[in-house]
């Protein structure tokens, strides 16, 4: 019996002998954002990052080079650097080595990396846009790969990311490329093609999202109207009630029950409880943590994996921004958002694009034209196109207006044409392709009163993509600050348009001083392509200072619901006013062809 314990017990101390060893190399862990599969930017030093056992030496193997490191702090961080390589096609693999412990990632290449940033019709996936179907079936790419982020928000600026919000890069074919972003992929594919290099694509855009969380944290001190925002959220989060909310939580579920039960739904099939603990509330339950506060996405879903190297970003959001409208704040916080990934991703030029966003109601016509002039997103895109020239880099920066491809909803399923407008901005204007691809900026404008006309001169031709001379989109007014329609018409010249000079007007406004082009809240109206080109909208503009009501105390709201039932009112009788006018030229009109016998008069009863 003896005999046969032995083995038994031989076994068992060698158990606890080597259990350190095998317990630390288990340890190795290499930061999410890096997986199979995945693109490394190209012409930037190779930043590659983990953790093990503090004091432990981590090998790293790219291709033919090595480099290694130890261990350091609490946490055991490791990080190593490859110098900066061109791109390569070529597979490659990526070994780390500590201890005993091996990881190997497979597949990996060297190209482009761009970030996908917004909110949710940025991650809006190509599965589900119109013409999605199409790309797909062509979506055999194997230089284009992409990977998802989650929502995932956090009060600090996390170091990994947990497991439930990425599951590793994937390789662009039809059976992957409908989960990719469907701006995404329209961008990346075309530059793809274009360059012939790899294109990574980072989705990590988070539905709901308002601009504020999307802001690295330490920007916000940047300027006192921020600053005094970031403030206010760290006094709610200190007086923040968790037992009134898990509470709140608790309570939910039980009028959850109670209607299911109502409805007759069987014991096994109820709601499950909760578990009544802080870690159960949702995010946006939560301040400072919730996607519409100071840095929360950004914490968890971007500032994460800074230390990578990116080419890019792509930003398209607004929408959440409109339901408390603060223009002038959201102005500073896109120039300090933009500021703050240059600064944490090391690259002063880093080129951002910025597709305009926000709106979702019908869209504007003769018919409704004043009625949805009254525009809180439209503010927000003025803010977004002003906060980008301020950043003072209109070589590697650019805002793409998107209101003359904007159709009527929340998460409307016309997208692709934005990826391929921003692909072409970056085509000509990133990578070179400048005298293959053409691209153009928005035009300079200015103005001049003529009597009871507005002149309006731009820097460059302004008309139609379908060639005709009729102009969309304008809005007058006098020193009342009421818009109406305006007629549009190019100056003449030798009986010929100029297409830099058009003259806005209405018989309603006798004295002009302010016009306004393609304001309204979704679909604006407006025709303007500058030069003709049917991917260069004129962005919306106004020449007036009537500003939205703004307060810098972040918890006052200038415009509560009173005003804006009055706002809404005068603009209904703005539109009425202008019907009634247009009816009464119609009848006038009328009466002078038949004065002039064009039109015969109407046989009497």
């Amino acid at each position: 019996m003896t005999n046969t314990k032995r083995p038994i017990l031989f076994g068992i101390l060698l158990a606890i002998l080597f259990c350190g060893p095998v317990a630390e190399a288990a340890t190795l862990k290499i930061h999410r954002i890096f997986s199979s599969n995945m693109v490394l930017q190209r012409d930037k030093p190779i930043t590659i990052w983990g953790w093990t056992e503090p004091g432990q030496k981590v090998t790293v193997k790219f291709g033919e080079q090595q480099a290694d490191a130890t261990a350091n702090g609490d946490k055991g961080r490791w990080e190593v650097k490859f110098p900066a390589q061109p791109a390569n096609t070529t597979s490659q693999k990526l070994i780390f080595t500590a201890n005993d412990k091996t990881i190997e990632l497979e597949n990996i290449v060297i190209g482009d990396v761009w970030v996908m940033n917004g909110q949710s019709n940025m991650a809006q996936a190509l599965n589900n846009v119109n013409d999605g179907d199409f790309e797909i079936a062509q979506a055999n790419l194997p230089l284009l790969r992409q990977i998802k982020i989650s929502p995932n928000e956090s009060y600090e600026l996390l170091t990994d990311l947990p497991d439930a919000v990425v599951e590793g890069w994937n390789v662009c074919t039809p059976e992957t490329a409908g989960g990719i972003s469907a701006i995404g992929y329209a961008f990346a594919s075309r530059v793809q093609r274009a360059t012939g290099i790899p294109i990574g694509v980072i989705d990590n855009a988070r539905g709901g999202a308002s601009l504020e969380s999307l802001v690295p944290r330490h920007k916000f001190a940047d300027h006192p109207l921020t600053a005094r925002y970031a403030e206010s959220v760290e006094t709610r989060r200190k007086e923040f009630d968790w037992d009134a909310a898990v509470k709140k939580l608790e309570e939910s579920w039980e009028k959850d029950v109670a209607k299911a039960r109502q409805k007759g739904t069987p014991e096994n099939k109820l709601p499950p409880k909760p578990v009544l603990a802080r870690e159960s509330l949702r995010s946006w339950n939560v301040p400072g943590k919730s996607p519409s506060d100071a840095a929360s996405c950004y914490n968890g879903m971007f500032g994460v994996f800074k230390g990578l190297n990116i080419k890019g970003v792509l930003f398209h959001q607004g929408f959440n921004n409109r339901f408390d409208c603060r223009p002038e704040r959201y102005r500073i916080l896109m120039k300090q958002m933009i500021e703050g990934w240059r600064e944490d991703f090391n690259d002063p030029k880093l080129p951002v694009g910025v597709i305009a966003g926000c709106g979702s109601g019908e869209s504007q016509t003769l018919d409704n034209f004043e009625a949805l002039s009254v525009s809180e997103p439209t503010y927000i895109r003025e803010a977004q196109q002003r906060g980008l020239s301020d950043i003072g880099d209109p070589a590697n920066t650019v805002f793409l207006p998107d209101y003359d491809v904007r159709i009527p909803g929340l998460h409307p399923k016309k997208k692709l044409p934005y990826g391929y407008r921003a692909a072409r901005w970056a085509l000509s204007t990133i990578y070179g392709f400048g005298k293959q691809i053409e691209w153009d900026t928005a035009p300079q404008i200015t103005t001049a009163v003529q009597g009871d006309v507005m002149v309006v001169t731009f820097d460059k031709p302004v008309r139609p993509d379908d060639m005709s001379l009729a102009i969309d989109g304008f809005s007058i007014a006098g020193a009342d600050g009421k818009f109406y329609l305006a007629h549009a018409a190019y100056q003449t010249v030798a009986k010929k348009p100029d297409f830099t000079k058009i003259h806005v007007w209405s018989p309603l406004v006798k004295e002009p001083v302010a016009i306004r082009y393609a304001w309204a809240s979704s679909g604006p109206m407006g025709n303007l392509k500058v030069n003709g080109r049917e991917w260069l909208p004129v962005p919306t503009f106004r020449t007036d200072t009537w500003n939205w009501p703004e307060s810098e105390d972040p918890n006052e709201k200038l415009w509560d619901g009173p005003k804006q039932k009055a706002a809404k009112e005068d603009a209904i009788a703005r539109l009425e006013t202008r019907k009634l006018e247009e009816a009464k030229q119609a009848v006038e009109i009328l009466q002078r062809l038949k004065t002039l016998g064009v039109i015969e008069p109407a046989a009497k009863n």
